[in-house]
């Protein structure tokens, strides 16, 4: 089992909640991808070098990682120069997405990245465990009107915004704003 985990660059610091989760997936022994961001990135890499687990993938875009803390595997996501900003990293995101078995987000409401790396796993038909910050609740999402549902308990209007953009790049599917 491969599970993608993510989170803002927002959160440097994970809690209890979060850190039991990624026990559980270490004790199960399943390959962790994790990007190589600041943030929840690295805090989720520290964890791993923590306890000495070695079953984790690095993912990095053009092979260039900027945080390896455990000298694990980098897997390099060739991306043209022309890909600039949040494409430049979302590109390297949806190959994790790609390649995962299960998602595991820890979102503030607020990260475009985390909700596009959410939209990307239910669009694949992939489960996606999502620590909800704002209610310090987990909520698991199997499906596009799941996504739907957790926005509806955001009171962040970019965040609602961004899905409805995204949404209609991939399909006719809108959020009522």
């Amino acid at each position: 089992m491969k599970v993608f985990i993510a989170g803002p660059r927002a959160i440097s610091k994970l809690n209890s909640e979060a850190l039991k989760r990624i026990d559980n997936i270490i004790n199960n022994q399943f390959t962790i991808l994790i990007g190589d961001a600041t943030g929840v990135d690295k805090a989720v890499q520290n964890h791993c070098s923590d306890k000495h687990y070695r079953n984790v993938n690095i993912y990095a875009t053009n092979g260039k990682a900027r945080n390896n803390i455990g000298q694990w595997d980098v897997i390099s996501i060739q991306i043209g120069n022309q890909i600039k900003g949040f494409d430049f990293y979302a590109a390297k995101d949806l190959a994790m997405a790609n390649e995962a078995d299960y998602g595991f987000m820890i979102w503030n409401g607020k990260s475009k990245g985390t909700l596009n790396n959410i939209i990307n796993l239910t669009l694949l038909n992939k489960k996606v465990l999502v620590y909800f910050t704002p209610h310090k609740k987990f909520y698991v999402l199997k499906s596009i009107d799941d996504v739907k549902e957790l926005l509806g308990k955001n009171d962040d209007v970019t965040a609602k915004q961004f899905f409805t953009d995204q949404l209609s790049k991939n399909s006719s599917i809108t959020l009522p704003i």
